[in-house]
């Protein structure tokens, strides 16, 4: 899986490099066999600390795209969009990206929500459906499900990891509140392609099928 997630992250014409960051040396020697930098790093609360442990400190980069392990389904062409967007945005200091809803999800927790403001900036972000339907089709057309990817400005990213986990944070288990509960605004693109985690068996059987079918 993480080899399919290297080959997609180098499809991006915005990316440099492709580290992998990991406590597990045989992640590390499968990202170095596909083409990918490893590092290997220790315990981490979250994805975005491991990726600080792996290059904040470095000025080799001035933007830092942070992609999850577990989408053999990664678009390229999301990754230009998204780092695109933050580099036309000076004054944005982190960015995400968002897709249409499928209203059936719209209960579902593994499915997150965001809404923005008229910026573009997120406002919020929930397991819950949000704006909550009380006008069913006016809440559906602004429904919007978020894609756990982000593009961070190098010191951003050292500062979000300096900052405890809020309240907010752990009482949603979101990461991206921690943001926005320390005044730190998210701009959210709209991405050309969904999604695809693997995060259930479920999950893994689909995202199979998807990629038999392309071959």
């Amino acid at each position: 899986m993480i080899a399919h997630v290297i080959r997609r992250a180098f499809e991006a014409a915005t990316v440099e490099h492709v580290i992998v960051a990991t406590d597990d040396e045989r992640i590390a020697r499968a990202a170095e066999a596909a083409g990918a930098e490893a590092v290997l790093t220790g315990d981490c609360p979250s994805g975005t600390d491991r990726v600080a442990a792996a290059v904040v400190g470095s000025d080799r980069w001035d933007v830092v795209i942070n992609v999850q392990g577990d989408e053999p389904l990664l678009s390229g062409e999301n990754i230009d969009v998204l780092v695109r967007g933050l580099l036309a945005a000076p004054d944005a200091p982190m960015a995400t990206l968002c897709r249409p809803l499928d209203p059936e999800r719209a209960d579902d927790p593994n499915a997150v929500k965001v809404v923005r403001d008229a910026r573009g900036r997120a406002l919020y972000f929930s397991r819950s459906a949000i704006p909550f339907p009380r006008e069913a089709s006016a809440a559906a057309a602004l429904w919007r499900l978020h894609l756990g990817i982000y593009c961070f400005r190098r010191e951003v990213l050292a500062q979000f990891v300096s900052l405890a986990p809020s309240p907010l944070e752990r009482a949603e288990g979101l990461e991206q509140l921690r943001a926005l509960e320390n005044g730190i605004s998210i701009l959210v693109l709209d991405a050309p392609h969904p999604a695809f985690g693997v995060d259930t068996p479920e999950d893994l059987l689909r995202v199979e099928k998807i990629m038999h079918a392309k071959n």
